[in-house]
């Protein structure tokens, strides 16, 4: 173990590099660089110093195994670049840093000039978390980001989830086609930029989580197949190329070292880790988690986050902290859509059903056979877990992102249907996250957007329009057509929401009306739920019945909390009342639609309905939900 006290009085934070550009002694007055680059496909390599005194190429030395060095008098600011065999200019694969973009020379960053402010924080419990996922291009850039942070914490959220800041090409760009880990997008802003926003939701009480893609590079600004060819297996192939070989040491420490560089140079809090599916090797997945959590400062909350198709339950035991629930996110739509094409055809029988499995036991699949997986088993079993092992939502960027026309789910369903829905998601176990903007009940669409140029412009705006072509809705070609261009820089502005809210318009005034009952949801459990999370179990679903021999689309789901005290929930998502002839004990804390709990009392359960119920005095607070006031929900 590496671990390190927190130090309170620690202003400055930098995670030493054992490759790229590392500065020595930034205070001295003759400040020095040491470059290193791994290059086992070249023979020669140079320094290419591109302004100050030490402007010129300088020659490094091949200390073996591929590795090359050199040291350098100049300091931050330094833009520098690697010849390779006296020809090919390329930036650094770990630059900290792209002022002109992903083909443009690297920068010296001194990461020590950022003085923090929150010296004392040191994250949120697991259990407190509530993810506001966000894409920062959409919202302005570091600085348009910043300015939201207090309207996202008086909603309730308690961390924020940024899309992948990776460089790519251009100035736009959804995050998954980034090619430098280490090198947030200039198009942002600058590395500092960063460090003030994650600074200031620090001051705020706000987690950070980074989204990290280590499955794959994008298609434009990836030199590592002309000077690193053993970074990728040849012969294994995926869908963007040659795999990583993440079993040889100097790929597996290239990606260790950016997880920590993230959390330790930067203060993320934790990090979401994209389709490690794609990666294909949990074992390696188990040793990274295990490095990172030796190494970074004892006493920190640092969570780690799966996007796994795989649903691998047992790397959540004890290595990762949670994984994204695709299972009830899939099946929610499925209930609350109809929609059965693409992979919810693998939640249209009996969704239901597999929602109370996901309720009490996290995934849908737990080594069933998968329709569109051509009939094999996917995952494992996962009800030994704690809920908050799952994390769950209604929208996000892939889900929406992923839609030909971006539509988000209040284009899809009604908005009764879609409150109810919401009341699950903000006080079931599971831990919620938001994509930006749904607190507003937004219709606004979000789409797939990039900055290519040329035939890499038109392969990409012609494949995905290919990609639907399977879907009913696209069949014909005139409709694909009207898909939109991600090349276009509309395609970006349609996807971003409005910098300002105001009360002066109807849509604004109904705007402001469904983050009240965001708000309200939260607060019930931020005070009711998340304090009794620690060791929640759950107790059991039911599935309750539209008639003898069948189910309604409805349910009744309990678990038995950290202090003994029972939460319990219906749901229905049908369109016709049903019975419920066992009302669960306790005090209504969260109802929706208004005084759904009278017909409750009385044995019936409307449609578009949710009610939780928690047992326990709980008088001291509690809130129900009116789309226009807020009653007390202990009324009885």
């Amino acid at each position: 173990m590496h671990e390190r006290p927190i130090d309170p009085h620690a202003h400055h934070h930098a995670h030493c590099l054992p490759f790229s550009a590392q500065l020595l002694g930034a205070a001295s007055a003759k400040p020095r660089t040491r470059f290193r680059l791994w290059a086992p496909s070249c023979a020669k390599v140079q320094a290419v110093i591109e302004n100050g005194p030490a402007q010129g190429a300088h020659e490094m030395s091949a200390t073996g195994n591929g590795w090359f060095e050199t040291e350098v008098e100049c300091g931050a600011g330094t833009l520098y670049r690697y010849k390779l065999d006296g020809a090919l200019l390329i930036p650094d694969p770990a630059s900290r840093f792209q002022p002109q973009d992903v083909h443009g020379p690297s920068e010296v960053i001194d990461p020590r000039a950022y003085a923090w402010q929150q010296t004392h924080w040191c994250g949120r419990p697991w259990e407190e978390t509530v993810l506001y996922e966000l894409h920062v291009g959409a919202l302005g850039g570091y600085a348009g980001v910043t300015k939201r942070l207090p309207a996202i914490a008086a909603l309730g959220a308690t961390a924020i989830e940024l899309m992948p800041l990776n460089d790519f090409p251009g100035t736009r760009n959804w995050g998954y086609d980034g090619v430098l880990p280490y090198a947030p997008d200039s198009a942002y802003g600058r590395p500092e930029d960063l460090k003030a926003l994650i600074d200031a939701a620090h001051g705020l009480g706000l987690a950070v989580f980074l989204d990290v893609v280590y499955n794959h590079f994008g298609p434009d600004g990836n030199y590592l197949h002309q000077y690193a060819k053993p970074f990728f297996r040849e012969g294994t192939h995926t869908p963007w190329g040659p795999a990583i070989d993440f079993e040889r040491s100097e790929v597996s420490e290239f990606f260790c070292d950016n997880a920590l560089y993230w959390l330790n140079e930067y203060r993320f809090d934790g990090l979401r880790l994209d389709a490690v599916h794609a990666i294909d090797n949990d074992t390696w997945l188990r040793r990274f988690a295990d490095h990172v959590r030796a190494h970074v400062q004892h006493g920190r909350h640092v969570h780690l986050v799966l996007e796994n198709e795989r649903n691998t339950a047992s790397l959540l035991d004890g290595h990762f902290t949670a994984q994204w629930n695709d299972d009830a996110h899939n099946t929610l739509h499925v209930l609350l859509t109809g929609e059965h094409e693409g992979y919810y055809a693998a939640y249209a029988d009996q969704p239901i059903q597999r929602l109370a499995r996901i309720l009490v036991s996290g995934f849908g699949y737990q080594g069933d056979p998968s329709p569109i997986h051509d009939g094999a088993p996917r995952g494992e079993p996962s009800g030994h877990l704690p809920p908050t092992s799952f994390v769950m939502f209604l929208q996000n960027h892939d889900q929406i992102g992923n839609r030909a026309m971006g539509e988000r789910l209040r284009g899809l369903c009604s908005d009764e249907a879609l409150l109810a829905a919401t009341g699950l998601l903000l006080l079931s176990p599971q831990i919620p996250l938001l994509f930006m903007d749904e607190e507003y009940g937004s219709k606004q669409p979000f789409l797939f957007f990039t900055d290519y140029s040329g035939d890499l412009a038109d392969a990409v705006r012609e494949g995905r329009r290919k990609e639907f072509a399977r879907f009913s809705a696209f069949a014909d070609e005139k409709r694909r057509a009207l898909i939109p261009d991600p090349n276009d820089a509309q395609t970006l502005v349609a996807s971003s929401p409005p910098a300002e809210r105001h009360n002066d318009t109807p849509e604004e005034r109904e705007a402001l009306e469904w983050m009240h009952f965001y708000k309200s949801a939260l607060a019930v459990r931020a005070k009711l739920i998340a304090p009794r999370l620690a060791r929640a179990k759950a107790l059991g679903s039911t599935v309750l019945k539209r008639r003898a021999d069948e189910d309604a689309n409805a349910l009744v789901a309990r678990w038995k909390l950290d202090d003994g005290e029972t939460l319990s929930i219906v749901l229905h998502l049908g369109d016709e009342p049903v019975k419920l002839d066992d009302r669960p004990a306790g005090k209504v804390i969260f109802e929706t639609p208004p005084r759904v709990r009278d017909r409750v009392d009385a044995g019936e359960l409307p449609p578009n309905a949710f009610v939780a119920w928690l047992t326990g005095d709980i008088s001291e607070y509690a809130v129900g939900h009116d789309a226009r006031k807020h009653t007390d929900a202990t009324e009885e």
